[in-house]
């Protein structure tokens, strides 16, 4: 069996892309391939030491990023990378996820991997990940496993001080109209390579402009897409000379300026022709609860198919009580799916999710807290779990424990079969009456419904 690539932007507030909705499972059982091609050291902290890094309680003071250190060995850094990306996700990878059930994986992706879009004057990056991402996707095509491509890092950096955005930093700098523009480039350039490129089995303003150019870039290889005037698309799918001509509402001024700009860097990479699958992507952002301002609606952006995504992590605080009555409490009478189906933010699934929590748990705690996470995010499209290993070192210490999957399986945390649980009833004391309202996690009374989260 071949598998489906979809491709999603997904960085809080922003928008994300895909491949048909026929192309994901019916449910969703994956994992995050973080610390492959975006680099995250916390989860890697021995492999980081010797590749040449630095560890540092503030990220943007020491080589604690990819940018940093690309900048501290300009001559060597594309050699370390390639050894580093070779041997943290290859196929025995792939046998492990398929041994286990995995049926999908979301890849946190930077946006230097279009090396086109780096200013190598100012910005510093690794070269050479894209080629290993067609050989990540192979291996995963042909293991049946449909790869979620994430837009995790974006031009500028859009979240500070943070080690997934590629360059640690003080202030963001995305937010700017130079930076929207390369990040909407790189999603034209994703989109046609989803749809050329045989090596990516289907695909990435951000909102509106987003989609608009997802659809714009799809009409020039030939496919479909409401909205678009009469005129057919060109015959080698390069529209750069029909676009002073070609009508309809997703052609505004910004989407002609970003295919014009995004030409260029697929003659580069050698991609060109029309698309090989004649399907609309899908279109996916993160849900209205990451929104920003007010916040907007991603719902109102559709134009064609599209899908949602959700993020829940309890270590963090803000959500419940540390303590395990208040977890399995709240987890148990979750509600964002039916919340989000109400606003038309549906089907949703769960990105990133784990078992860390802001207590000590036991082993027997991971085990109810595992099946009750994966029973809440069951009820939507499915969950994708944060993250499929981490290092097993002397420095990492026990961090295997709650943010690898694969050692949380071989704990018996979770179960080998994604779609069993330990115990499928592991809910049933925690769940609230529908008639009575109740004490919640934080003491406060409240009616089923209305959750604080």
């Amino acid at each position: 069996m071949r598998a489906t690539t979809v491709f999603s932007l997904l960085s809080l507030f922003l928008p994300t892309v895909f491949g048909s909705l026929g192309g994901l499972p019916n449910k969703i059982y994956g994992v995050n391939l973080g610390s492959w091609l975006v680099l995250e050291s916390w989860m890697l902290p021995q492999e980081w030491l010797d590749m040449g890094g630095e560890q540092c309680d503030d990220c943007s003071t020491c080589i604690a990023t990819e940018f940093a250190f690309a900048k501290a060995y300009p001559d060597t850094v594309d050699e370390i990378f390639d050894g580093h990306w070779t041997s943290w996700f290859n196929q025995p990878d792939v046998n492990a996820l398929k041994a286990n059930g995995i049926n999908t994986v979301r890849i946190p992706l930077g946006y230097w991997i279009v090396e086109a879009l780096v200013d190598r004057a100012t910005e510093f990056y690794p070269r050479g990940g894209l080629a290993q991402l067609r050989r990540g996707l192979q291996q995963l095509n042909e293991a049946g496993i449909v790869a979620i491509l994430d837009h995790h890092a974006l031009p500028g950096v859009a979240a500070v001080k943070q080690q997934f955005a590629g360059n640690c930093i003080t202030t963001p700098l995305f937010y700017t109209d130079y930076n929207y523009h390369r990040a909407l480039i790189w999603t034209s350039v994703m989109t046609a390579l989803s749809h050329v490129d045989p090596a990516h089995p289907v695909m990435v303003t951000f909102q509106q402009n987003f989609v608009k150019v997802v659809r714009a870039t799809e009409f020039c290889l030939g496919v479909k897409t409401p909205g678009v005037g009469a005129m057919p698309a060109p015959a080698d799918g390069n529209c750069t000379a029909m676009l002073s001509q070609v009508n309809g509402s997703i052609f505004t001024d910004e989407v002609r300026s970003v295919l014009l700009d995004a030409g260029p860097i697929l003659m580069q990479l050698g991609v060109g022709g029309l698309s090989q699958k004649k399907t609309q992507l899908v279109t996916s952002f993160m849900d209205i609860n990451w929104q920003y301002n007010n916040p907007a609606n991603p719902a109102d952006a559709a134009i064609g198919p599209q899908g949602y995504d959700n993020h829940l992590y309890y270590s963090f605080g803000g959500v419940a009580n540390a303590d395990p009555v208040s977890y399995m409490t709240s987890i148990c009478n979750l509600k964002r799916v039916q919340n989000d189906a109400a606003l038309g933010n549906s089907p949703l699934w769960f990105g990133e999710w784990g078992l860390p929590t802001q207590f000590s748990p036991t082993d027997a705690f991971l085990r109810q807290w595992a099946d009750a996470q994966k029973l809440m995010y069951s009820q939507g499209a499915g969950w994708i779990f944060w993250n499929f290993k981490v290092e097993i070192s002397d420095l990492a210490g026990g961090l295997g424990r709650q943010w690898s999957y694969l050692e949380g399986v071989k704990r018996g945390y979770l179960t080998k079969d994604p779609s069993k649980y330990n115990n499928p009833d592991v809910c049933v004391p925690y769940i609230r009456s529908k008639s009575a309202a109740v004490s919640g996690p934080a003491g406060l009374a409240f009616a089923d419904g209305q959750v604080p989260y």
